[in-house]
């Protein structure tokens, strides 16, 4: 007896998809410290101007780790029916339950308090497997972040693990 997949046509339609999301304003210097703050990084790249002015930076930069925390402030637009925001990759009930499998993180250079930043998200696969508490629904996503000028900043590839409700 074969299970019906919980990977339907739709699903398998999302592999190629591509979605841009792009911030209006600039990161901005109060946004870094907070961050810088939040993390527990006391690194004065972060928080001193005048410290960072003198170093090859020429300036504040933000934690390397902050441009991948982005994706939830571009979108910008929350879902009516569940106050979620609109730019999360999302499947068809029932497989609204969703973790984190896995980050790699690739930085290729700082974002800075003057960069708005562009992400273009990609959905690169999508498999089925069977877990203890019934079957799993991976979605390998690729996130590239750039800033106004379209340098590169970073790559986000990510594993997401959908669950039935």
């Amino acid at each position: 007896m074969t299970k019906e997949s919980l990977v339907t046509p739709e699903i398998k339609a999302m592999v190629g998809r591509e979605e841009v999301f792009s911030s209006s304003e600039e990161l901005g210097r109060a946004t870094i410290h907070r961050f810088a703050v939040a993390i527990g990084d006391s690194n004065p790249l972060y928080l001193d101007e005048e410290f960072a002015r003198n170093t090859r930076h020429g300036g504040i930069i933000a934690p390397p780790t902050m441009i991948f925390e982005l994706n939830h402030n571009l979108g910008g637009e929350i879902s009516e029916e569940d106050g979620g925001y609109l730019d999360k990759v999302t499947l068809p009930a029932p497989l609204s339950r969703f973790i984190r499998g896995g980050n790699e993180y690739e930085f290729f250079q700082a974002a800075r308090p003057e960069d708005k930043i562009t992400l273009k998200r990609k959905v690169l696969q999508v498999f089925e497997k069977r877990g203890k508490a019934g079957p799993l629904v991976f979605v390998n996503v690729e996130i590239t972040y750039m800033n106004q000028k379209g340098e590169l900043l970073g790559i986000n590839r990510e594993t997401l693990i959908f669950m039935l409700e």
